[in-house]
C-alpha cells in the first residue's frame, strides 16, 4: 500500500488525503503496511499516534505530501 500511494500522482494523494474519512483509512493502511513491511518501532509508533489523531493529523500529512510527495515516516 505505501509504494502504491507514493507511485500515485500528486493529484490523487491529494483527493485522498482531503476527504476526512478516507483520509484517515488511507493514513491506517499506508502505516500498517509500512509497519509489516519494516517491523520498526517508528513505524508502529506513527500507526499508533495516526489511529489515535485521526483526521486532524491527517491534515497535517496532507501539508507534507504536498511538500516531500510522501508521508510523515513512510518513505
Amino acid at each position: 500500500m505505501k509504494k502504491w500511494f507514493n507511485s500515485c500522482s500528486r493529484l490523487v494523494q491529494i483527493i485522498l488525503l482531503i476527504i476526512p474519512v478516507v483520509n484517515w483509512i488511507v493514513e491506517i493502511l499506508v502505516r500498517a503496511d509500512d509497519f509489516i513491511s519494516d517491523k520498526k518501532m517508528s513505524s508502529l509508533l506513527f500507526l499508533i499516534i495516526f489511529i489515535l489523531g485521526g483526521w486532524i493529523l491527517g491534515y497535517v500529512d496532507l501539508v507534507w505530501v504536498l511538500l516531500f510527495h510522501h508521508l510523515i515516516g513512510a518513505k
